[in-house]
């Protein structure tokens, strides 16, 4: 049965990059994003990977921490670390699960039998700190992830959470808002000081309230 939005993220122990975890404990208080790999020396995953590593400093700032899943051994994984910091330009900053049991794959719905009997396929799940996933994602193994849309999402995400707006088509961080249609044209004149502009009475636009 695949998790939907809402539910909690499944626990689970493993053995990783970085040594054993248990995810929640691991997650702790911060964002979370996991994502798995069909193999380990597969070309995509290497430069995505890299991509993630490259990118620490921008997680971090959105108090996010990333991991990723193959269903290959440890050993692998070791070796692979360095085919991905040679050919990447990077050093690798985050864990990677070994799951060659694959109940990790298996508890997160990542073993597609009609796409693949044995290896995952490219699911990514953005967790929030009370271990609830917000995200789910699922691309098939010749494409490779865009991970300026998952920090986009996370973006997104926090900015919906502590304020009654939405984020409407093709947004990015800084740009104009919805507000909620919960909220009254009166309310939201007290609530958004900025202002805002009324296109239909169910879709006004106010700037970005987190945002000077």
């Amino acid at each position: 049965m695949s998790l939907r939005l809402g539910e909690e993220a499944p626990n689970f122990k493993a053995k990783t990059t970085e040594g054993e975890i248990d995810f929640h404990e691991w997650l702790g208080d911060s964002w979370g994003v996991l994502y798995s790999h069909p193999a380990d020396f597969t070309p995509v995953c290497t430069t995505e990977l890299g991509r993630t590593a490259a990118l620490k400093e921008e997680f971090a700032k959105r108090n996010a921490k990333v991991i990723a899943l193959s269903v290959d051994p440890i050993e692998d994984h070791m070796k692979w670390l360095s085919d991905i910091e040679e050919t990447q330009n990077v050093k690798m900053n985050f864990p990677i699960i070994a799951d060659s049991d694959k109940k990790v794959a298996v508890a997160y719905d990542m073993i597609h039998p009609e796409a693949d009997q044995k290896f995952t396929v490219r699911s990514v799940f953005v967790i929030d700190p009370n271990k609830k996933i917000r995200l789910t994602l699922t691309y098939p193994p010749s494409t490779g992830r865009n991970f300026h849309e998952i920090l986009r999402v996370i973006d997104s995400l926090q900015l919906t959470d502590n304020y009654s707006v939405a984020t409407p088509v093709d947004w990015e961080d800084g740009q104009e808002v919805v507000i909620s249609p919960a909220i009254s044209s009166e309310d939201a004149k007290d609530k958004f000081p900025k202002g805002f502009k009324e296109i239909k009475p169910y879709l006004r636009m106010t700037p970005q309230p987190n945002k000077d």
